[in-house]
């Protein structure tokens, strides 16, 4: 099946296949909506690889903090990232996951950019925008 941008069938085989997520922009703050999203996923089973540059801590939820994809992707296998940005922060960082041979960009609720959507689509990325990875995984667990 060729990738498509928000797909059913996407959203399903990304919660199916992927299980390391490196989520783009998690904060070491709690009550932050990525920390939370985060460590649920975390809880579930998936491995987190934290990325912020701007992080004054070297860990978040007991795994080390990367400057950036490319960096993580040093030391790490990324199948998904897990965009917690501004739409206009996107193009870099969808550009890095592509670099990466990641297998798909989520760009969580509130976040879309069409033209990094449709670039990574193009180069052989599934691609979610505009929804909360958390609500989707309840989602899928609930059928």
């Amino acid at each position: 099946m060729t990738p498509s941008i928000t797909s059913a069938q996407d959203i399903a085989h990304i919660l199916a296949t992927c299980r390391t997520v490196a989520v783009v922009g998690l904060s070491p703050k709690p009550h932050r909506d990525s920390y939370e999203i985060a460590q649920y996923m975390q809880a579930q089973g998936w491995r987190i690889i934290p990325i912020n540059p701007a992080a004054q801590v070297t860990e978040i939820l007991g795994e080390r903090v990367y400057p950036s994809l490319i960096e993580a992707a040093k030391h790490e296998k990324i199948d998904l990232v897990d965009v917690f940005r501004n739409s206009a922060d996107v193009p870099p960082v969808a550009d890095e996951a592509i670099a990466i041979g990641a297998q798909a960009l989520w760009l969580q609720l509130g976040i879309e950019h069409p033209a990094s959507a449709a670039k990574a689509c193009a180069a052989g990325l599934r691609v979610v925008q505009n929804k909360c990875l958390l609500v989707e995984h309840r989602r899928q667990a609930r059928q």
